[in-house]
């Protein structure tokens, strides 16, 4: 799948990708000054409301910061080793709610048009009936892989093909596959804290798990330096129980770890499609999807915990390899379930849900400010 026409890219976009180019590359060091909003929109020629868009997303995933009456500062950096303290935009929005932050999406979740939902399972009932009766593909059907690979595509800005998609009966289904493609031999570093079942269910396999302190902006880096771990799994963002999300720089030092020890990373992106931003989150998939990172997500959070639906996408240079360990394995999620998530992907109604639910966080999130 080829990227959007570059002409219809919006203006804000293409002045957030090159500034955020030039920060990454150390065009920009940290603590310089970027261009002012005049000065950056006459060298684009475009207006200063959308170089202020565009400074907004570069604020968000911290690459730079306002200084009042300064200006504007970058504040990316490599590597980030930050004390204890705090926590992530989303921990402060369920703390001024007075609820957990695993509540937010569970009151997220109770937005959705179940109607509307109820709908395209009895549309998919009448037009795929047969279609349904048959057995699915060991790594799930064709028709849903195609759906999430376009939808990935549009609202996530994730390349990938349809060969790299694995579909299973929910994260922890996941997990367990995870080590019968990588090996149980190997050292798998989590988050500390982190999802408990994660540990669990790796244990349950065989594997050693080693736990990794967080710090405000994610992993401390002398946690990441001591680690002898060759698999790393981390939440980027809003990691539970602890709401951490990794700054920017943080999850460049993650993808630098793991190319320089040739670990693996999972990236577990259970919330991020509810980001507050007006932009979608940058995964590490997307920074470095040839052969470093294994992405998973799933429907449990966006829709229900009923719908026990996920899929993983395989790094592309690793994908055959990965796929032939785990071949024997039939998919475990009925094909009529997966047909149903197609059509609901392939409506637009699913990506009209969440933009409502992350118009409503961002109101909540100005709010709070």
């Amino acid at each position: 799948m080829r990227p959007a026409d570059e002409t219809k890219r919006p203006a804000y976009l293409k002045i957030y990708e090159a500034l955020r180019g030039d920060i990454t590359s150390g065009a920009y060091a940290p603590g310089e000054r970027v261009p002012s909003k005049r000065t950056m929109a006459e060298q684009t020629d475009t207006s200063v409301i959308t170089v202020e868009h565009a400074y907004n997303l570069l604020i968000d995933e911290g690459y730079i910061e306002a200084r009042e009456r300064s200006g504007y500062f970058v504040c990316y950096r490599s590597e980030d080793a930050f004390p204890v303290a705090g926590g992530s935009m989303i921990s402060a929005l369920a703390q001024a709610e007075g609820a957990p932050a695993t509540d937010q999406y569970e009151a997220a979740a109770a937005e959705l048009s179940f109607a509307g939902f109820a709908r395209t399972m009895r549309r998919v009932l009448s037009e795929y009936a047969e279609e349904c009766m048959q057995r699915s593909p060991n790594e799930g059907t064709l028709y849903f892989r195609e759906s999430i690979a376009r939808y990935l595509q549009r609202s996530r800005g994730i390349h990938v093909d349809v060969s790299q998609i694995i579909v299973g009966a929910g994260s922890e289904y996941l997990y367990s596959l995870i080590v019968q493609m990588l090996g149980r031999e190997r050292v798998y570093a989590l988050e500390d804290p982190s999802y408990e079942k994660i540990r669990r269910v790796y244990e349950a396999n065989g594997a050693h798990c080693e736990l990794l302190k967080l710090g405000r902006h994610g992993i401390h880096s002398s946690e990441l330096r001591r680690s002898d771990a060759g698999v790393l799994h981390v939440t980027p963002f809003d990691s539970y129980p602890s709401g951490v999300t990794a700054t920017a720089g943080k999850r460049q030092e993650y993808i630098s770890w793991a190319k320089q020890r040739q670990a693996m990373i999972i990236e577990d992106d259970y919330a991020s499609e509810f980001s507050p931003s007006t932009k979608s989150e940058d995964t590490l998939f997307s920074l470095a999807p040839e052969e470093t990172v294994i992405y998973m997500n799933t429907f449990t959070k966006t829709i229900s915990p009923a719908i026990r639906t996920g899929y993983m996408l395989l790094p592309k240079k690793r994908a055959a390899e990965l796929k032939a360990r785990i071949s024997f394995y039939s998919c475990t999620v009925p094909t009529y379930d997966q047909y149903v998530l197609a059509e609901y992907l392939n409506s637009g109604a699913f990506e009209r849900y969440i933009n409502r639910v992350r118009r409503k966080r961002r109101q909540e999130r100005k709010k709070l400010i």
